[in-house]
């Protein structure tokens, strides 16, 4: 059938360029003849006049030429779709529809600038240059400022969704129809082995700052099932953690969970991280996770992801150069004469000089702070041992 298609295709476009070939080759003779002179048609037949033959001669020549023409045309036209192929692959649709209401914007400008340039002689060319030019800075704006637009936007979505509210209180809607209207503007996220495992993701649900539809893939659920299987009694009971994560999270009222039935073999990957990012590209989805290399994967590929890390990272409270704070030194650090504490909220704080305090609580003035997507560390020395 694909055969048959293509042959169909081909024989189309043969056609059409055989027609444009006719029709370039009539007007071009029609350009020409007002300019040959009038006895110069050497190759007139019998009755038929020496203009009329010079047409047949321009068609018949150019309709030849697209003839000829058709497989480059066609090869041609295979390369640039396979370009654009591969390059949106790993483009977003939100990203295609962003870029493509900036180009329409930037012609509907460029057009706009280029009315009263249209009686000039060059007008045309003005009008082209302007729409390339402006086609392209509209597309790229609109694309880099896509989160801004968005929003600017969200307060019509919010007023949307206030009077459908108000409407909706003369009828009685089901639970499913409340949490579309609710999840409507939210981006859907879809959740990782980590995130689910670490179980700190049940702790946001519960406040309330997890919105949106969660997207759990039937290929984590099995990862989960098989980890709780394990022979391992330290991987077994990470399992099983993950499991009640998972049943807990369906218990919070307002949170939507969507067991998603894809596998890897539907999304023709070989791994699981590669099968989130599969699938968070295919559904245009976030990613939930607390696995540093995932996180850099998804983000190359243009995926937004969610980090606990960092969130748990954002939430430590900041200390600034010359704070001082008390903390046992427990143990000696990596470099010559330093020594290691813990915060409360489990910062690792650096000491120097503390190598001699080891055992005893101190206090440390903060010299500097270091912030990774791992964690945070801060630098301190001793101001002076605290005795209690």
């Amino acid at each position: 059938m694909a055969d048959n298609f293509g042959k169909m295709m081909k024989a189309t476009f043969r056609g059409l360029l055989i027609l444009l070939g006719s029709i370039a080759g009539y007007q071009i003779s029609s350009l020409l003849l007002p300019h040959l002179p009038s006895g110069w048609f050497p190759w007139t037949i019998a009755w038929i006049p020496g203009d009329i033959a010079f047409r047949l001669f321009c068609v018949l020549f150019f309709s030849s030429v697209g003839f000829v023409l058709t497989p480059l045309f066609l090869n041609g036209l295979g390369f640039i779709s396979s370009l654009f192929e591969r390059h949106l692959q790993t483009t977003s649709w939100q990203d295609i529809s962003s870029a493509t209401m900036g180009l329409i914007i930037g012609l509907l400008v460029a057009n706009l600038i280029a009315l009263p340039f249209s009686d000039l002689p060059i007008g045309s060319y003005i009008a082209v240059f302007l729409n390339v030019v402006l086609g392209y800075v509209g597309a790229r704006l609109v694309l880099k400022r896509q989160q801004d637009i968005r929003g600017m936007l969200s307060p019509l979505f919010g007023l949307k969704e206030r009077l459908q509210n108000l409407k909706g209180k003369h009828h009685n809607h089901s639970k499913a129809e409340t949490l579309l209207e609710l999840d409507r503007n939210a981006r859907r996220k879809v959740l990782d082995t980590s995130v689910i495992i670490d179980g700190r993701i049940l702790d946001i649900a519960r406040t309330g700052f997890l919105e949106g539809v969660l997207i759990l893939p039937r290929f984590i659920l099995i990862e989960l099932q098989a980890v709780a299987d394990s022979t391992d009694p330290a991987r077994r009971t990470r399992g099983r953690r993950g499991l009640d994560v998972v049943n807990a999270l369906q218990d919070i009222t307002g949170l939507n969970i969507e067991i998603f039935e894809e596998n890897l073999k539907d999304l023709k990957v070989g791994s699981v991280d590669e099968g989130l990012v599969a699938l968070a590209l295919k559904i245009d989805a976030d990613i939930l996770t607390t696995d540093y290399n995932l996180n850099k994967i998804a983000q190359i590929q243009g995926i937004s992801v969610l980090n606990v890390n960092d969130l748990a990272n954002a939430l430590k409270p900041m200390l600034l150069p010359g704070e001082t704070i008390t903390v046992d030194v427990i143990r000696e650090g990596k470099e010559i004469h330093q020594g290691v504490g813990y915060l409360d909220d489990g910062t690792m704080l650096v000491v120097e000089d503390g190598e001699n305090f080891i055992g005893k609580k101190v206090e440390v003035v903060v010299t500097s702070m270091l912030q990774t997507s791992a964690g945070r560390m801060v630098f301190g020395k001793i101001r002076r041992e605290v005795r209690s």
